[in-house]
C-alpha cells in the first residue's frame, strides 16, 4: 500500500478511467485550471487534451443537458461542480431527464454520468455556498449518491462510478481533500450499498457519512475515556443505503446514534433511524439520537459557525448527556467552552490528516 491524499485518490481514478476508455470524459468549471478542483484533475488536461478535460461556461443547467445527450450517445461524462450551490441550476436537467431516461426507455437506455458536487462549511462561505443537500438527491428515485470520507473510498467509489449504467452524484466535503490513507495503485472498486465498520464496538452504534465519519472518529476517544465502547460506521452511499450492516450493529449493541452533516429537519439521517426501527426496533433498548445541523441558514460569521456544526467534542458530549455520564459530560462541556473562545471552527482542523 501506498500514501495518497483523498484529492490524489481522486485525481489517479479519473486518470485511470480515461486512460482505459476513451469515451470518459471530464468538464466542469475549473476542470483545467492549474489547481485542479483542488487537486483532483491536475496534469489531466495536459496528459488527454482539451476534448476529453475541458472547461465549461457558467451555465449549470444547459452544459448538464449537454452531458446528458452525451451519455445518451454512448460517452461517459464525469462533471464537476465547485459548489453544490451551482448545480441547483441544473435540478430539472438531473430530476426530470437524468435520473428518469432508463425507465422511461423500459430499461433499454442508459445515462453512464457522474455528477461531482463539492459541499460543507469553509472560509465564511455562507448560505448560498456551504450547503450539502444530500438528502435531496437521495430522495429522487434513479439517482445513486455517494460520499466517501477517506482517500481508499474516494479511489474505489469513483472508479465505479464511472463505470455505472445510469447517474451518480458525488458529494464531496472541500475539508476532506488533503486526508491521506492508503491507497493501491491499482484500478479497484467498491461496490455501492456496501457499508464500512471503522472502529467495532459493543455499547452504541455510530453511524456517518463524509467529513462527520473523521470528526465522530475523532470524537471516539472522548467516549473511550468515559468507558463507552462504540462501533463507528461510515455507510459511504445513501443509495443503495446498506441498512443491514447497520441494523445488525444495532442488535448488538442495542443504541443508535446518526451523525448528518446537513439540517435536522428532513435529514438522511432520519431516513437511516426509520429504517433501524422499521427493521430493528426490538434491538432498540434507547430511542434513537441524531446529530446534525441545526434547522437554520449557514452562518457566514465564523463566530456563529462555531455553535452550528458538530465538532468531536459536541458529539461525544450528546452521547454522553443520553448515556447518563454526567462526570465525563461536565469536563467535555467546559472544554467546548474554552474551544470556542479561541478557535475558529470554519477553518479545517490541521492536526488531524488521517488516516483513520
Amino acid at each position: 500500500m501506498r500514501e495518497r491524499t483523498y484529492a490524489q485518490a481522486i485525481q489517479e481514478a479519473h486518470d485511470q478511467c480515461l486512460s482505459r476508455d476513451e469515451r470518459v470524459f471530464l468538464m466542469g468549471l475549473g476542470v483545467p485550471d492549474p489547481k485542479g478542483i483542488f487537486g483532483t484533475t491536475i496534469g489531466l488536461h495536459e496528459k488527454y487534451g482539451k476534448k476529453r478535460v475541458m472547461d465549461m461556461p457558467c451555465s449549470e443547467n444547459a452544459m448538464t443537458g449537454v452531458a446528458i445527450g452525451c451519455a445518451i450517445r454512448g460517452m461517459r461524462p464525469i462533471m464537476t461542480h465547485q459548489r453544490v450551490d451551482f448545480f441547483l441550476l441544473a435540478l430539472d436537467q438531473l430530476i426530470n431527464n437524468a435520473a428518469k431516461w432508463h425507465v422511461m426507455f423500459g430499461g433499454n437506455q442508459a445515462i453512464p454520468l457522474v455528477i461531482r458536487l463539492i459541499i460543507g462549511k469553509g472560509w465564511g462561505q455562507g448560505p448560498q455556498h456551504s450547503q450539502s443537500m444530500q438528502s435531496l438527491f437521495a430522495h429522487i428515485p434513479g439517482l445513486k449518491v455517494m460520499m466517501p470520507s477517506n482517500a481508499y473510498d474516494a479511489k474505489g467509489l469513483m472508479i465505479q462510478a464511472t463505470e455505472e449504467n445510469n447517474p451518480v452524484v458525488s458529494l464531496e466535503h472541500r475539508w476532506l481533500y488533503n486526508i491521506k490513507g492508503d491507497v493501491p495503485e491499482d484500478m479497484y472498486r467498491i461496490p455501492f450499498g456496501k457499508a464500512r465498520v471503522v472502529e467495532p464496538g459493543t455499547d452504541i452504534t455510530i453511524v456517518s457519512m463524509s467529513n462527520m465519519v473523521v470528526e465522530s472518529y475523532k470524537a471516539l476517544k472522548y467516549l473511550h475515556q468515559a468507558g463507552i465502547s462504540a462501533e463507528l460506521i461510515d455507510i459511504r452511499t445513501l443509495v443503495p443505503l446498506d441498512i443491514d450492516t447497520i441494523c445488525s450493529s444495532v442488535k448488538k449493541t442495542g443504541r443508535l446514534v446518526v451523525i448528518d452533516p446537513d439540517w435536522k429537519t428532513g435529514s438522511f439521517a432520519g431516513e437511516i433511524i426509520t429504517q433501524v426501527c422499521e427493521h430493528a426496533f426490538d434491538a432498540l433498548v434507547e430511542k434513537p439520537q441524531r446529530i446534525t445541523y441545526p434547522d437554520g441558514y449557514v452562518p457566514t460569521s465564523w463566530s456563529i459557525a462555531k455553535d452550528f456544526y458538530p465538532t468531536p467534542e459536541s458529539i461525544a458530549f450528546s452521547i454522553l448527556s443520553s448515556a447518563k455520564k454526567p462526570s465525563h459530560g461536565a469536563e467535555l462541556l467546559h472544554s467546548l467552552q474554552k474551544t470556542s473562545q479561541k478557535e475558529k471552527m470554519d477553518t479545517p482542523d490541521p492536526h488531524f490528516t488521517g488516516p483513520f
